[in-house]
């Protein structure tokens, strides 16, 4: 990603240069950082109106038939697991998960930027998420749940916060120089773990499939915005052409 935001960089660089004669060296960066936002902006709108597929029974039918099954499988054992699952991905488990992080951070990997970094994709994704739900103002599952809920059902906010924070964490796995048995072994972990609640969501009865699926692309877009704006701050800071 941060090669190729180099390159992108390098064109528009050489493109001002020679049909503008422009010797700003942070306009390339600024044009970069406007276009993707107009991308996130635009992946939002997308998204939005997506949501309109949430009236039609066509949907409705998928998420009865995908909530039929998940709750067949209910079990005393299985209730533990996605309850304690749930709870990972909630304000009380992140807060546990980001202390966690951020000893690993400061005392292994000895860089604290990535605990703020993870931090703003998490505040990020929380705060967009309160406003989705009351903009979009759906109701949850009239079944029986197994967690209790205060807030509305789209986009799921478990599923949203989840993609992005523990999606990020698997972004800055992937450049970590580390064993590769390992590096792929904690990527397939947090890989698990979203999957996991995003199903403990349906599975407690509190949320629909497709509340599930737009917060899974919800968290997704802002996790891709973030690695591109914490890429171009880096190389910004790098580049010796910036005066």
């Amino acid at each position: 990603m941060k090669k190729t935001l180099y390159e992108i960089i390098k064109s528009i660089r050489t493109f001002l240069s020679e049909k503008f004669h422009q010797e700003d060296s942070r306009l390339p960066y600024f044009i970069t950082v406007i276009v993707s936002l107009i991308i996130v902006v635009g992946g939002i709108n997308l998204f939005i109106e997506l949501t309109e597929t949430l009236k039609t029974e066509m949907l409705a039918s998928y998420d009865t038939a995908i909530t039929d099954y998940v709750l067949s499988f209910r079990n005393p054992m299985l209730t533990k697991y996605f309850v304690f699952v749930t709870d990972i991905g909630d304000v009380n488990g992140y807060l546990i998960v980001l202390t966690l992080f951020a000893i690993i951070s400061w005392f292994v990997l000895k860089r604290w930027k990535y605990v703020l970094q993870a931090t703003i994709v998490l505040a990020l994704a929380t705060v967009s998420n309160m406003a989705l739900k009351r903009f979009i103002d759906r109701a949850r599952p009239g079944i029986e749940h197994l967690v209790s809920v205060k807030t509305l059902s789209y986009p799921s906010g478990h599923a949203m916060s989840a993609m992005a924070f523990f999606g990020f964490l698997i972004y800055l796995i992937s450049k970590l120089d580390i064993h590769r048995a390992l590096k792929y072994f904690l990527i397939l972990i947090f890989g698990l773990l979203i999957l996991s609640i995003g199903i403990s969501r349906i599975y407690l009865g509190v949320h629909f499939p497709s509340d599930i699926a737009g917060g899974f692309i919800a968290g997704f877009i802002w996790v891709v915005f973030c690695v591109l704006v914490f890429d171009l701050i880096e190389l910004f800071r790098k580049d010796p052409n910036v005066s």
